[in-house]
């Protein structure tokens, strides 16, 4: 089906898609602009000011006076997720998306979105994802996106998850509302979209897949996952190694069946931190880097036997809970060579 055809089925439940926006002045015009091409016409679009002190708050609110559809919310910096929690609070449709303003989307996303989700209301419904870097080329693959549609059940989708091969992003998905009940994004976390999936999975009938890259992500060296200089070292991989044990504790509670799969989410997460932790952090007193070689000691045996680890991800862990101080600086020199 093409744009033209999905532009006739533009009437239907009204969507609400939250924006947070932050100092974002040269790069939100392009995300809400490709928010107003959306050939699904029933949309709302709340610009959520997240405290900008550089004019974007001006912006949005010019923005909200040249369309009807869009409205603009401030509020005190709280980060991302205290805006998109506002941003759900004031949302006035039955169907909730989510965009970063540093990112856009094809016109027919939400056409394509709504048409799928039609008869499923219990479901997530979500396309694919692509990421572009600051001159426009095409970076590698986030998520591999299907040849055709896919259902994955809750727990399918969550085993997904666990195996890196599932998108946790709430930018790709159209969300019933109903379905959020008084769950919000957990504040002062990097990896809000994951917490928040995997509570929302437990109350979901599964994820529908759609075959089609709708949402372009924006590669912005200085973003919150980005790393500027070689010492930075961003809260993420500490916030990843937080999910893991989280979801080690559901998996073990309600989902047995998926804990080898739990333990290599674990472990590989760990495996990520120890290979972008500056040396001159893996110190003594360094107390979750102590913790996650503690770990990778104490499970020697899950790390040889998990069938869903490679064998170069076995023999950096190996390496890594042996002498760790050595396989970083030996990563770090293999990796300017190779650049």
């Amino acid at each position: 089906m093409d744009t033209g055809e999905y532009r006739e089925k533009a009437c239907g439940p009204l969507i609400s898609v939250i924006v947070p926006v932050y100092n974002i002045m040269d790069y939100l015009p392009r995300c809400v602009q490709s928010l107003k091409r959306q050939s699904y016409e029933n949309l709302e679009i709340l610009l959520v000011d997240d405290g900008s002190t550089d004019g974007t708050g001006r912006l949005c609110d010019e923005l909200a006076a040249g369309d009807g559809r869009i409205r603009a919310l401030h509020k005190e910096n709280g980060g991302t997720s205290s805006a998109r929690n506002l941003g759900i609070e004031e949302a006035r449709g039955e169907f909730l998306g989510f965009a970063d303003s540093d990112d856009y989307i094809e016109p027919d996303m939400y056409a394509r979105l709504c048409e799928a989700i039609r008869g499923k209301e219990d479901w997530l419904v979500q396309v694919g994802r692509d990421e572009v870097d600051e001159q426009g080329g095409q970076l590698p693959g986030i998520c591999e996106i299907p040849e055709e549609e896919q259902s994955f059940a809750a727990v399918d989708f969550l085993r997904e998850l666990l195996l890196h091969r599932g998108d946790c992003s709430f930018c790709t998905k159209l969300v019933p509302r109903r379905l959020l009940g008084e769950d919000r994004f957990p504040e002062e976390e990097l990896n809000e979209d994951f917490h928040l999936m995997i509570r929302l999975l437990q109350r979901t009938r599964g994820v529908v897949s759609l075959p089609v890259c709708g949402y372009h992500v924006f590669y912005r060296l200085g973003s919150n996952t980005r790393r500027k200089q070689e010492n930075d070292f961003s809260r993420v991989f500490a916030d990843n190694v937080n999910n893991a044990d989280m979801v080690l504790g559901l998996v073990e509670k309600r989902y047995p069946e998926l804990r080898p799969v739990a333990v290599r989410f674990g472990l590989y997460q760990r495996l990520d931190y120890l290979l972008h932790i500056p040396v001159g952090q893996m110190r003594r007193d360094h107390g979750q880097y102590r913790a996650i070689v503690g770990f990778l000691r104490r499970h020697v045996r899950d790390t040889v036997r998990s069938p869903y680890l490679t064998a170069r991800n076995k023999l950096y862990l190996l390496a890594l809970t042996a002498t760790p101080k050595t396989v970083r600086r030996l990563h770090r020199f293999l990796k300017k060579l190779r650049s």
